[in-house]
């Protein structure tokens, strides 16, 4: 005489849902199938003519069920009412869905309930204690009245919901109903069970529950309060659910993940995994030790999997969390660094920092023309053209995946006002970022340049409007970066310094001292150049004091400090 009877919910997969049906009941558990109303009869009749031979299957009405409909519920109460009926000998009835798979041996799901034959197994929470919910209806969802489907009226429940919550609108709890919330996969005793179903005034409390939302998470949940002598709240069953509160699918590739659970009954299982499904429907081949069920053992696992799907790789950007801005799991891939006015004060600049840290130095990566990779390449690693236009499609995807596609070599590129300004802000925020800004630097190229000087006033002008902007930007209390700023003036008066700052933070096991220096540019006649630009009418204020008469001189005795904005 069977002790357990199955109750399965089913609408999809009607294989499948046979193939565990017939599991149960060769196993001495009578089984009741409820298959949903939206299902074609056809395929009704077909799951009917697959278990004809069975002895202990019954089928009962058929509801249409929803999701967070009550449905769902008044198809359990159908089954359920069948199964007390027709099997006078069970005494625990395990509702489960036509996507469940028992992971143990049937065997041993009867004992463990033969051990404990007066205990309800279901998770049952008050709201208060509720922290899984997903959209902010846990207590409000036993208060409004939800007349609208979530799935295919969206935005109408949504409205109805504000409009209920402005106008202060409420349902009234019946008498004697303590709210409670749980997973609707439970197994009950024929006692508690029965009891539910013969509430003489159950027709008023179906009345109420008809209208809250997600009733099967609700109805036994809080019913089994009433009536249950001893609960355990938790459920035998294997559920997973990701962040935004959908169940997780079990396939192929996790049959040692479900072992190690020790649980009875798993689901949402993947209807094409043919290896769980020869494995643990047939008992023999288990020979996994009796233990308790304990969901904890993966609990860990899970919790990885929402951090990588919700956080991901530093630096690797992908449809779950790609259009969301500021989810990212760190903006870049590794730390880098950025030269301002390097290249431009410094000759063969580049080609000088990469012998002094062994890393490949880039020209300007967003210069107008095109990016300057290291050696001059024309396409760089993952691809990566130096096309201007394929650059400026996205700037910010070109340098994240510059740095992804080089994880493990420090990246080192030129910077100025000239190039691309979308940039500006991504740097600025980034705390994998180290700049360094020789301020007004760019005016040296130009006081080499042979334009005429109506000409090179408008482009100086130009230039150092961009480049006060982006400091400002640097020097932003939202800035991330670690930025260093000198003056064009205070930086040749002794170079070597922030020089030597420079390249042991790039290789810091290196820890030497410079003994040679980048060639710096020729600037005799510099001070009078700004002068001159000055005498038109344009201030130049970013290149610092320079005299107009003696050129400035580097001296390696005087040891200036920069200026650290962060």
């Amino acid at each position: 005489m069977s002790t357990v009877g199955i109750i399965l919910l089913c609408h999809t997969a009607l294989d499948r849902a046979a193939q565990v049906a017939r599991h149960w009941v060769t196993h001495g558990c009578p089984v009741v199938i409820h298959l949903d109303k939206r299902v074609d009869r056809k395929s009704f009749d077909q799951l009917r003519a697959d278990l004809a031979d069975l002895n202990d299957v019954r089928f009962s009405g058929r509801y249409a069920c929803e999701w967070g409909t009550w449905g769902i519920v008044a198809a359990t109460q159908a089954a359920a009412t069948i199964l007390l009926h027709d099997f006078p000998g069970v005494r625990h009835v395990f509702l489960a869905s036509g996507s469940c798979l028992p992971l143990r041996p049937v065997r041993e799901l009867r004992a463990y309930l033969d051990s404990r034959p007066r205990t309800d197994f279901i998770e049952s929470v008050t709201t208060a204690d509720v922290g899984w919910t997903i959209g902010g209806l846990d207590a409000e969802r036993f208060t409004l009245r939800f007349p609208f489907s979530w799935r295919r009226q969206r935005r109408r429940f949504d409205a109805y919901v504000n409009f209920q919550r402005r106008i202060r609108l409420k349902r009234r709890i019946p008498p004697g109903i303590v709210p409670h919330l749980g997973s609707q996969w439970w197994c009950l005793t024929r006692q508690t069970l029965s009891a539910i179903l013969e509430d003489p005034d159950r027709q008023r409390i179906d009345r109420y529950f008809r209208h809250v939302w997600i009733p099967d998470e609700s109805y036994f949940q809080t019913l089994a309060r009433q009536y249950s002598v001893n609960i355990e709240s938790r459920s035998l069953t294997l559920s997973k659910f990701d962040f935004q509160g959908k169940p997780h699918i079990f396939y192929d590739d996790h049959l040692q993940l479900l072992r190690r659970s020790d649980c009875f009954v798993a689901r949402k299982i993947w209807p094409h995994a043919k290896k769980l499904y020869r494995v643990f429907l047939v008992e023999g081949a288990e020979g996994q030790p009796a233990a308790e069920p304990n969901p904890g053992k993966i609990d860990r696992l899970f919790s990885k999997a929402v951090e990588r799907r919700t956080k991901g790789r530093a630096g690797l950007y992908m449809q779950s969390r790609y259009p969301n801005e500021n989810w990212e799991n760190g903006k870049t891939a590794m730390p880098y660094s950025v030269f301002e006015g390097f290249s431009e004060l410094f000759e063969n600049f580049e080609t000088w920092l990469g012998r002094m840290t062994g890393t490949r130095v880039h020209g300007h990566l967003f210069a107008p023309g095109r990016a300057e990779f290291a050696g001059g390449e024309t396409v760089y690693n993952g691809a990566l053209s130096d096309n201007a236009a394929l650059r400026d499609y996205n700037p910010r995807s070109f340098l994240t995946n510059l740095l992804w596609n080089t994880r493990g070599e420090r990246q080192c590129f030129q910077f100025g006002p000239a190039d691309n300004k979308a940039l500006n802000w991504a740097l600025a925020t980034d705390p994998n970022a180290t700049i360094s800004v020789i301020s007004g630097a760019w005016a040296v190229p130009l006081f080499k340049s042979n334009q005429n000087f109506a000409d090179l006033r408008a482009e100086a002008a130009q230039l150092q409007k961009v480049e006060a902007e982006h400091l400002n930007t640097l020097r932003s209390p939202w800035s991330k970066a670690r930025v260093r700023i000198w003056t064009l003036a205070e930086f040749i008066e002794n170079p070597m310094e922030p020089l030597q700052t420079i390249v042991d933070e790039i290789s810091p096991r290196a820890l030497r001292r410079l003994t040679e220096a980048p060639r710096l540019a020729d600037l005799t006649g510099f001070g009078q150049f700004l002068q001159n630009l000055r005498n038109q009418g344009m201030q130049p204020f970013l290149m610092g004091d320079f005299p107009v008469n003696d050129d400035p001189k580097a001296h390696s005795t005087r040891r200036g400090r920069p200026y650290l904005v962060k």
